[in-house]
């Protein structure tokens, strides 16, 4: 996209003008900011024109002024997880959600706080949770949807029906108008009101001309007639003129700002209403239904009963948790094969209140002959559960081809009562274009998200698109429902309200925006005065397939490009340390949308697909949004769509050096290897070397690394020659395991490969060394991929013979030995993958083989101590990422009187060589003060530091001046024959 002279002109003025940054320039970094900001969680793509970052008030005026000026529109944004398209259009896109996140003020006896938007819905609970006060509000992203996004979007959430929507709990607003002036939208009072007609200024302006359009009796008959059925609580479609129009209610302008999309000012401040916390006893009574309209029905039986939720899963999403990397293992109640799960829950003081609740709607399904198994699930396995139904918007994004879910009819909302009648209809019309859907999420409130599977890359999926959407809105007029429920209108289905509500309400719709945005600066073609609902979309059409070919073997997600498009755009990489979770890092330390998984796979999608060169890598804006990625892996399992951005970044840093030449600095860390091998013919020179001040400076000078890291001592020998002066005896009762000396260990630390080795033989295993090269973790850190092939060939191929079952591969180092089963079977020559995949299966942290062995029985506790002591461990990423923190804080709690305590940490900001970069210094350390540094501080002498990674160990050594001991020294040192 070029931007012409003059605006660029007009857009660097106002930069100087802002104290936060503009991003709207030809540089690479510009770039890459703006399209990082070109989509949502939408199948539309747009290249905003600037994009700003306020940093105050002041800045939100400023831009007003410039856009008010020029005729440009400004796009309100916080997490930018709309599904219809609200964030993304041609103008200037201004992200609130990193300056304007503060929670101002709580009011605990009036049960109100003060926000500012960019406040995250969970983090703003975790802060009211000691005050016994919940905001009620809760959809599926509320681990990253801020509070400006939710009132945009009127957002509700899986418990609406109980704890309502946003508009019911916004009880003030601050709000910034088109002219800049800031005005308060709250309850007011008749006299209050009257007062406010009077004003001269442009708030009376818009109170004088609203009342005169909501007094009007043809208007009035008009809203009455073409706004959903009262009894319909998912009401978003339009502006809410029938909620403003009812004058049972005190008038309060709140009404209308919630579900706006930030098309009538842009809000500063929010005073919310909040909710005492539900009951701690809760239950899920999951029914088990052979039809999905069975599962309707069952729905009508069950909001007879009065729930705290009800909630639908479909097969589709169910069959996508099989063999997920997370979700397998929340998948644990499901019984047989049903179509169709109906999750209800219940609350109450005592958990025998739950079962009594559970127990009579179970009695009462079965009277109706409804559902065929009715496990109740309680306590923390329920956020398990609820997790499947959380994730079905990532989770559906697995299916593969080209052929995928999208957002269409999904925020549709008919009565429950009409629900089965409405979705019997609906599928008459799917099947109509041959389309398959998957159906999720809050039939308890009516509105189940529908999408079709559509393929919008060709003219035929188009065509259906908006067919589709045009036959549903005509359904949803039958039922008298909502076309929009909590999604929002956006840019979807603002050209068909006027089908829906009718063309006279349409017309009212538009004067409200006229009133409150004559020019149209507050984020233009949403709602009202759309573009048509088919342009601006992610993908050209019928665009001939693009290969790329790559090191990686990319076959099981169909191909790099692919792997790219399966981000949903649903945000799960923009929570925060306090929500918990290791994905994504950079994300939590920066703040910034660039650092976001969903940023680096927009990214690069958009270029391996649009790209005019040989090597479509080669492009440095890719490798700009790359840059902070950790390669933590966090978003290979956290991420319900599974993009692996560490895979991706490898494969990318390999043909962009391809095309520019390998960077010194990477060379030398990639061969970390061999640099340390020759140290270890000469560790007291080395390390003399590397503890003298001035020599250790000019070395980090010459690497570029930061002078606040130390650089890793090597052993006065190394792990393989010690264990090959080792006595040869061969334990004949002892099972063999082979113990895998990789290329951290057996350099720098090599008492930790002593002692596990020696924790092993007193064990009473046979432990033995293998023929076997380094791991190839150094190489595909930097991204020299091929070389790391090359390794991973060797090591199968020398390993293959010998790893089985019975004679495991034991690793100590997480990052190294999980490499066999993460990247290995897809790296290896095609010859070589079944023998990779073997391998993989016996590739075992030393810390997950000691834990087998322990629940087998295999290993006596009476060897431990019995003494008291308290450990706190942090988990290897990489650990998290194989769901393996578990099986060492098993065997650091084997001794009897050890209790282990796993610190809520995400990544430590190390990652290998990304801590020691000097440009990357203070983005590692501020990853490692979100949770661990400050954890391991407030830890007192007498408590261990847990952490089996070296790169973990390292950086709580640097950052908090504490020694972290692998978890083998702390059981080593608990035998009893040590004490």
């Amino acid at each position: 996209m070029i931007v012409a002279d003059d605006i660029l002109t007009q857009l660097s003025a106002l930069a100087d003008l802002l104290t936060g940054p503009l991003y709207y320039n030809t540089s690479p970094e510009h770039q890459t900011i703006l399209r990082a900001y070109s989509t949502d969680a939408s199948v539309y793509q747009e290249r905003p024109l600037a994009v700003a970052i306020p940093k105050d008030k002041g800045d939100l005026e400023a831009l007003i002024g410039f856009a008010s000026t020029h005729g440009v529109t400004l796009i309100p944004r916080t997490a930018g997880t709309s599904l219809a398209g609200q964030v993304v259009g041609r103008g200037i896109v201004v992200d609130v959600s990193k300056q304007f996140n503060r929670i101002l003020e709580v009011n605990v006896d009036e049960r109100w706080v003060r926000v500012e938007p960019g406040v995250i819905r969970d983090d703003l609970n975790a802060y009211l949770r000691p005050y016994g006060l919940m905001f009620g509000p809760e959809t599926s992203t509320a681990s990253r949807a801020m509070v400006g996004g939710m009132v945009g979007n009127n957002s509700s959430g899986l418990h609406s029906i109980v704890w309502g929507d946003t508009r019911s709990h916004l009880l003030s607003a601050n709000v910034l108008l088109d002219n800049g002036s800031e005005v308060v939208f709250e309850t007011l009072d008749e006299a209050t009101l009257f007062h406010k007609l009077t004003l001269s200024d442009r708030e009376g302006d818009i109170y004088r001309r609203m009342n005169d359009l909501l007094s009007d009796p043809a208007n009035r008959d008009a809203i009455a007639s073409g706004y959903p059925k009262r009894s319909l609580s998912r009401r978003n479609t339009g502006y809410a003129l029938d909620m403003l129009s009812d004058t049972s209610q005190p008038f309060n302008f709140c009404k209308l700002l919630a579900g706006s999309e930030g098309t009538l000012g842009i809000l500063t401040e929010a005073k919310l209403n909040l909710l005492p916390l539900p009951p701690k006893a809760v239950g899920l009574l999951c029914i088990h239904c052979h039809t999905l309209i069975e599962s309707l029905h069952a729905n009508v039986v069950a909001l007879q009963h009065r729930p705290e939720a009800s909630e639908l899963v479909d097969k589709y999403i169910m069959d996508f948790t099989k063999g997920h990397p997370t979700y397998q293992y929340n998948r644990f109640f499901i019984e047989g094969d049903p179509e169709a799960l109906l999750m209800v829950e219940f609350r109450g003081d005592t958990p025998e209140e739950v079962e009594r609740k559970a127990g009579a709607l179970k009695a009462d399904l079965r009277t109706w002959g409804l559902g065929y198994a009715y496990p109740l699930i309680t306590g923390a396995q329920t956020d398990l559960a609820w997790d499947v139904r959380k994730a079905g918007l990532g989770l559906i994004r697995n299916l593969p081809g080209d052929t995928q879910p999208v957002n269409l009819i999904e925020d549709c909302a008919v009565s429950p009562e009409d629900l089965p009648a409405y979705i019997t209809d609906l599928q008459v019309v799917l099947d109509r274009h041959g389309l398959k859907a998957s159906y999720y999420a809050h039939a308890g409130a009516g509105e189940l998200h529908v999408e079709p599977l559509i393929n919008l890359k060709t003219t035929e999926g188009r065509t259906a698109f908006r067919s589709v959407l045009a036959e549903t809105a005509q359904l949803v007029k039958k039922y008298n429902g909502s076309l929009s429920g909590e999604h929002g209108d956006g840019r979807l289905r603002g050209e068909f309200i006027g089908a829906v509500l009718g063309e006279e309400v349409y017309g009212l719709l538009k004067k409200v925006k006229e009133i409150f945005d004559p020019r149209g600066i507050f984020n233009a073609g949403k709602i009202v005065d759309t573009p048509p609902m088919d342009e601006s979309l992610r993908y050209d059409r019928d665009a001939p397939p693009v290969k790329v070919e790559t090191v990686f073997d990319f076959s099981r997600q169909e191909s790099i490009l692919r792997l790219s498009e399966k981000c949903s755009g649903s945000g799960d990489c923009r929570k925060t340390h306090i929500t918990g979770g290791t994905m994504c890092p950079s994300y939590m330390a920066t703040r910034e949308e660039k650092d976001t998984t969903r940023a680096r796979a927009n990214m690069l999608r958009q270029f391996l697909t649009t790209s005019p060169k040989a090597n479509r890598f080669d492009h440095p804006e890719i490798k700009e949004v790359m840059d902070l990625c950790l390669s933590c892996k966090g978003c290979k399992t956290e991420c319900p769509s599974g993009v692996d951005i560490a895979k991706m970044k490898a494969e990318f840093l390999q043909h962009y050096y391809d095309a520019n030449g390998t960077p010194f600095r990477t060379w030398v860390i990639a061969n970390f290897t061999k640099s340390q091998r020759l140290a270890s013919y000469v560790p007291g020179l080395y390390n003399a070397v590397i503890k003298n001040r001035p020599l250790s400076s000019l070395v980090k000078r010459m690497l570029g690394f930061a002078e606040g890291r130390s650089l890793p001592e090597v052993g006065n020998t190394t792990l393989h020659r010690w264990m090959a002066a080792q006595p040869k005896e061969r334990r004949e009762d002892g099972k063999k395991v082979y113990l895998f000396c990789d290329e951290f260990t057996d350099y720098n630390d090599v008492g930790i490969g002593q002692t596990a080795y020696r924790l092993l033989t007193a064990l009473g295993y046979d432990v033995q060394l293998a023929k076997h090269d380094e791991s190839g973790r150094t190489y595909l850190s930097k991204g020299l991929v091929r070389k790391a092939k090359a390794i991973a060939n060797r090591n199968v191929r020398c390993l293959k013979e010998i790893i089985t079952a019975d004679t495991p591969l034991i690793g100590i180092e997480p990052s190294a030995i999980l490499t066999f089963r993460d990247e290995y079977p897809e790296l290896v020559d095609r010859e070589l993958v079944a023998d990779a995949y073997a391998l993989a299966k016996n590739a075992l942290l030393i810390d997950e083989f000691l834990a087998k062995e322990m629940d087998a029985g295999r290993v006596d506790d009476s060897l431990f101590t019995e003494e008291a002591r308290n450990i706190k461990l942090h988990g290897h990423c990489y650990q998290k990422a194989f769901h393996l923190v578990g099986a060492t804080a098993k065997i650091l709690a084997f001794p009897k009187g050890y209790q282990v305590e796993v610190i809520p940490s995400g990544c430590c900001g190390m990652a290998g060589s990304f801590g020691y970069e000097k440009e990357h210094y203070e983005v590692s350390m501020k990853v490692g003060e979100l949770v661990l540094l400050p954890a391991v501080r407030d830890t007192p002498e007498e408590v261990l530091i847990a952490a089996p990674g070296t790169s973990c160990r390292h950086q709580i050594k640097d950052g908090a001046g504490r020694r972290a001991y692998h978890p083998v020294e702390i059981l080593w040192n608990a035998l009893r024959s040590n004490q």
